[in-house]
């Protein structure tokens, strides 16, 4: 997705060799442009489902789904990482470690909101080592209900999220895949620039 690259180059900040900062844009400031063409770039990846729930994880694969459930008409349900006072108990569970906070937080989503008659689509802003999505994974398992597929916004290519999904046979479609960020540069996967 060609918008998508040109704003990482533009915006993105390579932090270290593993970390990429888009928060100008995408996790704490958001383009609602760009996020309006993200949802529709993985409504026409994802055209060949039919999707009744997108899935995501607070907080920053709220935007993209919510962008995506407009374009396909779809409900958007996102997994919280804190406990409150009305989302306490009949709940599916899972826990998740973040590489990029280093910090292991349990995920919860209402039983209401999901069910074997689901086909489920996961979103989230980020693929690098696939803690979230094997969360995200586990707790439709919980429901019963049929994973379609995950789209990502932008993969870590170098780390091993993404191909241990694929060999699971988890479709992924990811927007932007990064090769490396060697010496202070993002350099994309090849097969991201088709």
């Amino acid at each position: 997705m060609k918008l998508l690259h040109d704003k990482i180059v533009q915006e993105g900040k390579v932090l270290s060799s593993s970390v990429l900062k888009v928060d100008s844009f995408l996790n704490h400031q958001i383009d609602p442009m760009l996020m309006k063409e993200i949802g529709h770039e993985f409504a026409t990846r994802f055209s060949d489902q039919v999707i009744t729930k997108i899935l995501t994880i607070e907080s920053s694969g709220i935007a993209p789904s919510v962008m995506l459930g407009l374009e396909i008409g779809a409900p958007v349900v996102f997994a919280r990482k804190r406990k409150s006072l009305t989302l306490s108990d009949n709940l599916y569970n899972s826990k998740v470690h973040s590489f990029t906070k280093n910090e292991t937080n349990d995920i919860s989503v209402s039983r209401s909101f999901l069910n074997e008659d689901d086909n489920i689509l996961i979103v989230d802003d980020f693929l690098a080592n696939g803690e979230a999505v094997k969360g995200l994974l586990d707790i439709a398992a919980q429901a019963g209900a049929n994973v379609v597929g995950v789209g990502i916004v932008i993969e870590k290519g170098f780390q091993d999220g993404g191909k241990l999904l694929r060999q699971q046979g988890v479709r992924v479609e990811s927007l932007a895949i990064v090769d490396s960020l060697e010496d202070g540069k993002v350099t994309f996967a090849p097969e991201a620039n088709a």
